[in-house]
């Protein structure tokens, strides 16, 4: 299939050099030139606009946030007028649920199809076509986009045809993994402090109830404090814990651990961690107990979802 592609952060060229590999023509762009660039060596086309990537009938955005995909969307380069009529625009990234809602009447005006397919997992997912994506949109501009989403990911899931439907799935999914990552950073300090062996202690936890992805990653991570680089950079991740609270306010859902976990992650950026994984905020847990050890060095650059 033809297809463009806007987006080549940590994510994104991923993802499109997955969509090389399975024998798809991809025309890229990127606000960083070079990024687009790397593609070309593997057999992409560079596009100048974001427009002209979504002159193909198809568009995949894999951006950083709500207002980079308005960005790109909106204007006379925007890929909205570069698509054509009937066309698909199958947003990736992990964005607000009234965002979609606006996107998608927006595209239907405008006769063009709006399709939400953030996904779950880290660049080594991506780098490696195991993506978990979870799609919301309707049925003939899924099906259409199908091939496309599993040449990226290891299975779809498709929630339902109002596309912002996938976007609070993502949500409160992202929110599972932050308390998972707050309990074992509670857990582990508390072991510490009693002399335990917070490795023996991990095991134990994999042998027994708690043997997932989430776990396994993260208590691995935790351990060992590799926030960095960035898989998923810790900006990013305040962002996505807003917009939850954001919906839950809207729908008038009290969200008082998603809250608890927002103050840990800006008294994380509060010092100087913004450059790292969003796990850092564990530290703030271990610097509480009085549990310290060595942090990385900070990296300027916050990634791109």
């Amino acid at each position: 299939m033809d297809v463009g592609f806007i987006g080549l952060g940590s994510m994104g060229q991923h993802m499109a050099r997955s969509l090389l590999r399975a024998g798809h023509r991809v025309t890229v762009w990127n606000r960083t030139p070079a990024r687009a660039q790397a593609l070309a060596t593997d057999g992409a086309t560079v596009a100048s606009t974001p427009g002209e990537a979504a002159r193909a009938g198809f568009v995949l955005t894999m951006v950083s946030d709500d207002r980079a995909l308005e960005a790109v969307v909106s204007g006379p380069d925007g890929l909205l007028p570069g698509l054509p009529r009937g066309g698909v625009h199958v947003s990736m990234s992990t964005i607000g649920a009234d965002t979609a809602e606006r996107l998608a009447r927006q595209h239907e005006e405008a006769g063009r199809q709006f399709v939400s397919a953030p996904v779950f997992g880290r660049p080594d997912a991506a780098a490696a076509a195991r993506l978990s994506i979870v799609a919301a949109g309707r049925e003939p501009a899924v099906t259409q986009a199908m091939p496309l989403l599993q040449a990226m990911g290891q299975r779809v899931f498709v929630v339902g045809e109002r596309p912002a439907e996938a976007n609070i799935v993502k949500l409160a999914g992202n929110f599972l993994i932050t308390a998972a990552i707050e309990g074992l950073a509670e857990a582990t300090a508390v072991v510490a402090k009693a002399g335990v062996d917070r490795r023996q202690f991990l095991d134990v936890l994999l042998g027994t109830l708690f043997d997932a992805p989430v776990y396994r990653g993260y208590g691995s991570l935790l351990l060992e404090e590799r926030f960095s680089p960035p898989g998923f950079a810790l900006p990013l991740g305040i962002k996505d814990n807003r917009l939850l609270l954001e919906a839950g306010e809207r729908l008038a859902v009290p969200l008082p651990l998603a809250s608890l976990i927002r103050d840990r992650m800006l008294a994380a950026l509060a010092r100087g961690y913004g450059g790292l994984d969003w796990s850092v905020f564990a530290r703030i847990t271990a610097e509480e107990a009085g549990l310290t050890g060595a942090l990385p060095a900070a990296t300027p650059d916050a990634g791109a979802r």
